[in-house]
């Protein structure tokens, strides 16, 4: 763990070559809160990994175009870089989380 002069705390989650382009893997914070990482191209996006209409893990999704993760339980899409809601049945935005990629790691801002 990582704490900036601002009181940020980052954490290690993976290393960008875990990660694959347009598939999105599963990671748990130390708060035990899941997230949601998601390469697209050169760029890692952290989303909160649950579906903000059925609780169901986005981690199971795929991603349907660049920039846009749909969960498998009723289709329900987010645009990964803000967490906005892309298509219904959601109608409650995901929580994003900021990433640094520093030296091959992934690191994802942890404060609450």
């Amino acid at each position: 763990m990582s704490t900036e002069t601002d009181g940020t705390e980052f954490q290690r989650l993976a290393s960008l070559s875990d990660l694959r382009d347009g598939r999105p893997i599963g990671c748990t914070l130390a708060d035990g809160r899941a997230v949601c990482l998601v390469r697209v191209a050169n760029d890692v996006f952290a989303l909160e990994d649950k579906c903000s209409h059925a609780d169901f893990p986005m981690s199971d999704g795929d991603m349907v175009d660049d920039h846009a993760i749909e969960c498998p339980l009723h289709g329900a899409r987010f645009d990964v870089r803000d967490g906005a809601v892309l298509e219904a049945p959601a109608d409650e935005p995901l929580r994003t989380f900021e990433v640094r990629v520093e030296d091959g790691d992934v690191w994802v801002n942890s404060s609450p």
